[in-house]
């Protein structure tokens, strides 16, 4: 620190405006706040010194964010490398494709694993809003279905819990199903942006309308996903019209 300073004095004098340090070893709260009122102090004589960046880096990942948010430190910058490109938590994406309606007829997987049974039937969803604005569920209903009126309660059900419902009035219904691609063409209504500055901005604006609670580190709030009466009812007959039944002897 004191070298850096130094040297940054001198390209100061020359002309030079020094941009930041790196901290790249060592505890990292502690040295940013070190440097920090190091450069306080510098910047009473020299101006250049009161916008210095201080980047930290060394396999910074989620859990080292997360305990810094919640300490007093004096970094502005950080340098994610390793953990931006490679997912500690979940290093591969498992993807699997459910069909569910096959020549217009619908189709389910039933399996013992409870979240791997398939919904069955083309469907639409949609997001419900609540009165002070915050979505308060993600609803799925069938594609016969007409969609969610602002202001005319529904009822929703856990797809796979019967005792679980609750009725919502939504202030405001958002469809979330559009077609990208229909007959190997772009629908121009539903391109999707090529910046993508837009694209994230776009999610930004999302994770801000939901609650903290859902958006916590540890402990999060599930957020429901539930379905209409009648695709709660589309699914079970189903279930029950296809599952193997069990024969005792």
């Amino acid at each position: 620190l004191r070298n850096f300073i130094y040297v940054a004095k001198v390209l100061d004098d020359f002309g030079y405006r020094p941009k930041g340090i790196r901290l790249d070893s060592g505890d990292l709260r502690e040295l940013s706040l070190r440097c920090e009122e190091a450069f306080e102090e510098v910047a009473k004589t020299r101006q250049s010194f009161g916008s210095l960046s201080i980047v930290a880096s060394n396999d910074i990942n989620e859990s080292v964010l997360q305990d810094l948010t919640t300490k007093d430190h004096g970094i502005t910058t950080f340098g994610i490398g390793t953990n931006l490109v490679t997912c500690q938590a979940q290093p591969a994406l498992g993807c699997v494709y459910k069909l569910v309606e096959w020549k217009g007829q619908p189709r389910i997987k039933i399996s013992q694993d409870l979240p791997k049974v398939t919904i069955p039937g083309r469907k639409r969803a949609y997001r419900l809003h609540g009165a002070n604005g915050s979505p308060l569920v993600d609803y799925m209903a069938l594609a016969s279905e007409g969609a969610p009126e602002v202001g005319r309660k529904l009822v929703c059900r856990d797809p796979f819990h019967s005792t679980k419902r609750v009725a919502i009035t939504p202030s405001r219904v958002v469809p979330l199903h559009h077609p990208i691609i229909e007959l190997g063409k772009v629908v121009e209504e539903h391109r999707p942006p090529l910046d993508l500055s837009k694209t994230r901005q776009f999610a930004q604006e999302q994770l801000q309308t939901f609650p903290d609670s859902m958006k916590a580190y540890d402990n999060p709030t599930a957020y429901p996903v539930m379905a209409s009466q009648s695709l709660f009812k589309f699914l079970h007959d189903t279930w029950e019209s296809e599952a193997p039944v069990p024969e005792w002897k």
